[in-house]
């Protein structure tokens, strides 16, 4: 990649962008693309062979206006103080887009997770918890999982935070397990939210879903769920990739046996089903119909845009794409659906689960199902509105206008205090 956009710089820039179309004064728009607070922490703990080792670990609180802070925490070597930043203020935005009350936040430790052994990282989970007793709680802040991190990681937040406080409040996280307050519905939503948000798009752009060819960059939840999904609506799955490499066939092949044999093996690579092996790149730049990038941010920079074929995006991970590259496929009238719109299935069944938390009163999967889909065809329906009312040719601006104006009104309606 020939770019590295500061995620946190590519936030502000999409304020600025929205802020444009939007009568909201200078003064308030600059409040809203800064974090409340964020806590940097040290976390030490002991190793399996007895030695001491210490990692950096953070959680920014974003925004509030409208509800607790929500958001995951991710383990990965990369997690910086600017990323978390970024991400927190993406959850504000993505919460507002499909109108649940929640605030955002985001919280990460510098950790390669699959250089320590599951009592190592139970123990780093556990110490994570502790510096974080005093900002969470279930009207306070609701972390939930990330990339590497799920079930495993949330129950024992849970559970150290209800030995630490001497109660029980499932709500205090989200993205648990059934048996400890999860919800029916909950690791399949981010990528049924995406496909959800494709097809909405396809619709509006008067094109038929059925049988159009698809490729997925990242074959972790959110992508093979996506792949597995959007392949029962009738496309055609062409490519699949993760972080050793990818798959290709003109032809399709079967989502569900890739991820079996990635489970085997460790990756998609030699898939015996595809035609041929690519690089993440190559599938970047694949003439399918529908891209859906499921991995890091800045998967696409400006540079590798100009090579993008695909006609819909539809943005599974959070800001896979860099502010230049957002441009170059604004100019070649590839039609975005944005991370705030498309991957918001996690946060809105976390919201779920939360609500069921506090009414101690779970719902079926079909349940979940209905209620996703109708807030993320709700929130679609309003991007379009958006996008015809102020003549935006940009799908993310659009989210961006409609989401900066709801945290706005919160605010403002609130008053000042002190």
């Amino acid at each position: 990649m020939s770019e590295q956009a500061n995620p946190f710089e590519t936030l502000q820039s999409q304020i600025d962008e929205a802020a444009n179309h939007l009568e909201i004064g200078d003064d308030v728009i600059e409040r809203l693309k800064h974090p409340e607070r964020v806590l940097e922490t040290n976390l030490t703990i002991e190793r399996d062979d007895g030695d001491l080792e210490r990692f950096k670990a953070f959680r920014s609180q974003f925004n509030g206006d409208r509800g607790p802070y929500k958001g995951g925490i991710r383990y990965h070597p990369a997690v910086s103080r600017d990323e978390v930043k970024a991400l927190s203020g993406w959850m504000v935005y993505k919460c507002a887009v499909v109108d649940i009350p929640y605030g955002g936040g985001k919280g990460g430790i510098v950790v390669d997770p699959s250089e320590y052994s599951e009592s190592e990282l139970e123990r780093l989970t556990r110490a994570f918890a502790t510096e974080l007793r005093p900002l969470i709680g279930e009207d306070r802040d609701i972390p939930a999982p990330d990339v590497n991190t799920g079930q495993r990681e949330m129950n024992w937040i849970k559970d150290t935070y209800e030995t630490l406080e001497n109660t029980t409040e499932p709500g205090v996280i989200t993205g648990k397990n059934i048996a400890s307050g999860g919800s029916e519905g909950r690791v399949e939503a981010t990528g049924r939210s995406t496909v959800i948000a494709a097809r909405e798009a396809f619709d509006y752009l008067d094109k038929d879903l059925e049988g159009a060819t698809v490729a997925v960059q990242g074959y972790g939840n959110a992508g093979w769920i996506a792949a597995k999904l959007i392949d029962e609506m009738g496309a055609t799955v062409v490519a699949v990739s993760d972080s050793s490499g990818g798959i290709y066939d003109p032809d399709g092949f079967d989502p569900a046996a890739a991820k079996q044999h990635k489970n085997e093996t460790g990756s998609v690579v030699g898939f015996p089903g595809s035609d041929e092996e690519i690089t993440n790149e190559d599938l970047l730049t694949l003439d399918v119909d529908l891209l859906i990038p499921a991995a890091l941010e800045n998967a696409i920079d400006g540079d590798l845009a100009r090579e993008v074929e695909a006609d819909v995006i539809s943005e599974a991970a959070n800001g896979p794409l860099t502010p230049e590259a957002d441009q170059v496929l604004e100019d070649e009238d590839v039609f975005v659906v944005p991370d705030i719109l498309a991957n918001a299935g996690g946060v809105t069944v976390s919201y779920f689960e939360w609500v069921q938390n506090r009414q101690r009163f779970y719902w079926s999967e079909e349940k979940v199902n209905t209620e996703l889909e109708e807030h993320i065809v709700e929130a679609f329906d309003s991007l379009v509105e958006t996008i015809e009312a102020h003549d935006l040719d940009n799908p993310r601006t659009a989210a961006y206008v409609v989401a900066i104006q709801r945290v706005a009104d919160a605010f403002e309606e609130a008053g000042s205090f002190p």
